[in-house]
């Protein structure tokens, strides 16, 4: 499998530039007195979709040639991929074919069929998902999007932290949350080239440990079973993440439950804005002190908001 490198990244960024939101930085003098250093939140959350997503879903759509993209894309997701696919595929005139589990929250079903997706529903379960989306690949010759484990998605995926160090950089860390890996591998390429000194760290639900395991142990382990508010945290690396976050990340670390509900709670209050659970998880990680940030300037990925604000968690 091809690895992303820097050049891949800027070449993202030239393409998706004028379709993606070049999203604020913002600070809080409160959450720097907290912590004791000064903390700068890439705010994703502001993002097309809300989410990060979009960027790699967006690379990924317009890297396709004329032919490849005559059929459409297609891949399955419950969440935020498949809405930033959907209109990504929308803004190129092409098809999307978005596969979904069926007890996906109506507000995602919702958002993709709002972009003119064609949703299959299966049943939630992982085999389930791949069979279906097999079939519709076959009968379709739609072009799959993988969520995270692809290269022009992670290309997409490391221009927010090249946005991040150019307009608010340098820094001594810079944190993002980690799943599937493709942010965190997209982040650890941009850093690493921009901040060659700089430490990249990822946050990980307690209750979905598998990169923090994988990380350690240095082997790909799956995610079994993971329990944790931050939905979007739950899948496991890919082969093409996990190698990269092997060899770029400096450190994974896990946090409570009640830290992540604490962080996304005092961003809500302090900051004024809406992030989900998942992107909590980093500022969570500060706050239980699994991090040292003292007196260190840190860049912060708030990799979405789309949150249901009929079931918070506070």
């Amino acid at each position: 499998m091809q690895v992303p490198q820097f050049a891949d990244i800027e070449k993202a960024h030239r393409l998706i530039e004028p379709y993606i939101h070049r999203t604020p930085v913002l600070t809080s003098k409160s959450i720097n007195q907290i912590v004791g250093a000064e903390l700068f939140f890439k705010c994703e959350n502001f993002q097309k979709v809300g989410a990060f997503k979009f960027r790699g879903a967006c690379n990924s759509v317009f890297s396709l040639s004329e032919d490849e993209a005559r059929n459409g894309v297609c891949t399955h997701s419950s969440g935020n991929h498949a809405a930033a696919l959907a209109l990504a595929a929308q803004m190129r005139g092409i098809a999307a074919y978005i596969v979904m589990p069926e007890n996906a929250p109506e507000i995602k079903k919702k958002a993709v069929a709002g972009y003119g997706a064609q949703i299959t529903f299966c049943k939630p379960t992982q085999g389930a998902r791949e069979s279906t989306l097999r079939k519709i690949a076959a009968k379709t010759g739609a072009t799959e999007i993988h969520p995270y484990n692809y290269f022009n998605v992670i290309c997409g995926q490391g221009t927010a932290a090249r946005e991040l160090i150019e307009d608010a950089g340098p820094f001594d860390m810079v944190m993002c949350p980690v799943g599937g890996g493709g942010l965190l591998s997209g982040t650890a390429i941009s850093t690493k080239a921009l901040l060659p000194g700089a430490n990249v760290i990822a946050a990980e639900p307690a209750g979905a440990d598998d990169a923090f395991r994988s990380f350690h142990q240095k082997q790909r382990l799956p995610s079994v079973n993971p329990k944790t508010i931050a939905d979007g945290l739950l899948t496991s690396l890919g082969e093409l993440t996990f190698e990269i976050v092997v060899n770029r990340v400096d450190d994974i670390v896990t946090v409570s439950e009640e830290n992540i509900v604490a962080a996304m709670r005092m961003v809500w209050e302090r900051m004024k804005i809406i992030i989900e659970p998942s992107s909590a998880v980093p500022l969570a990680a500060i706050l239980e002190n699994k991090v040292d940030v003292k007196g260190k300037r840190v860049g912060i990925i708030l990799s979405g908001g789309n949150v249901d604000l009929g079931k918070l968690p506070f």
